[in-house]
């Protein structure tokens, strides 16, 4: 279901002279897609790896003969 991305981008300004500049609805849910797909592919990423040391941990424990 998508929802209705209505609100445009904004700027506001403070007293102290500095202004920001805010992300429409529909800019601020792609850039949330984005870093959600990239924390999880991060996550992978990381679980593999730790397999694999796993793997050659088991490996070397056996040549090492502290395998069990």
């Amino acid at each position: 279901m998508q929802k209705k991305m209505n609100k445009k981008r904004y700027q506001e300004e403070y007293e102290e002279g500095s202004n920001l500049l805010w992300p429409s609805e529909e800019e601020d849910e792609i850039t949330r897609k984005f870093y959600r797909d990239l924390s999880h592919l991060s996550k992978k990423t990381i679980h593999n790896k730790n397999k694999k040391l796993n793997l050659l941990q088991q490996i070397f424990r056996v040549f090492t003969g502290k395998g069990g």
